[in-house]
């Protein structure tokens, strides 16, 4: 009865909603600490594959350059809604090269994708030793800023159609690793941090809501489905240019259905 007098109590000086949010917020705790656990590993495991990745580099290794690069990608992608928080370390690491005046040759045009460029595109690692100490400095940093940060509920929750929505808006078109046609390993990271998010809410939706989560379940494995047709031998996955014209729309399709459906749960979930 306390219990019930103090949230009615809170609900007249707050209003309902408040009061809404509030337990929104409590039944958050245990997915959003579990989530944290989850983005801490794959900060971790970037910080360490980036070491290896930039011994490579600096010792002038091409192939075995070009072999970690996509790899230890996976780590910051699947993580992204929450590096994006840091858009200074998100925009050193991760930008394109179409972000620049200049593209290519913009002496602002750092992190992995400058890196992919000159592996791929000039078949080299000579002068890329420092963009890998600056990769290297900046992976450090976002390991580090993310260890002490506190996860806005909103943004976590969020965060699984962002990264749907990513992949729908922009990377189905191959924009984003031009130069070593690894987009598919990128995907597979997109989809594993939304489905991640998702899991970790499950429990606290399917009662209510067990059409949304038979759907959204059958449309995560329609696109690893599609995935697995282009495992490469030896792990991983070939160039993204060997897809098929129709596996892409179809996986186009499935990532915007799953984008839209995702959005909803900030809804369901009272974060709204």
């Amino acid at each position: 009865m306390k219990t019930t007098y103090a949230l009615g109590a809170l609900a007249a000086l707050l209003g309902t909603g408040a009061v809404q949010a509030q337990d929104a917020t409590l039944d958050l705790v245990g997915p959003l600490a579990e989530y944290k656990i989850y983005v801490a590993e794959n900060t971790a495991e970037l910080v360490t594959d980036t070491q290896e990745f930039v011994a490579a580099i600096k010792a002038g290794d091409l192939e075995k350059a070009k072999a970690l690069f996509a790899p230890t990608r996976t780590h910051y992608e699947a993580v992204e809604p929450i590096a994006e928080l840091f858009s200074d370390l998100d925009v050193a690491i991760d930008a394109r090269a179409d972000d620049y005046e200049k593209a290519e040759l913009d002496p602002g045009f750092i992190g992995f994708h400058r890196i992919e460029y000159g592996l791929w595109d000039q078949g080299s690692t000579e002068g890329l030793d420092e963009y890998a100490d600056r990769l290297m400095a900046d992976v450090t940093d976002l390991n580090e800023r993310i260890n002490s940060l506190t996860f806005p509920p909103e943004v976590v929750v969020g965060g699984a159609a962002v990264l749907m929505e990513e992949v729908a808006a922009t990377k189905i078109s191959g924009e984003e690793d031009r130069y070593s046609r690894t987009d598919l390993w990128d995907f597979e990271a997109n989809f594993k941090g939304s489905e991640k998010i998702y899991d970790l809410l499950k429990p606290l939706i399917a009662s209510q809501n067990a059409d949304f989560v038979t759907a959204t379940d059958a449309n995560f494995k329609a696109v690893y489905d599609i995935l697995a047709k282009y495992d490469a031998e030896g792990g991983g996955y070939v160039s993204y240019e060997e897809l098929t014209d129709e596996d892409r729309n179809i996986l186009s399709a499935r990532v915007n259905t799953l984008a839209e459906d995702l959005s909803t749960l900030r809804g369901m979930l009272g974060l709204n």
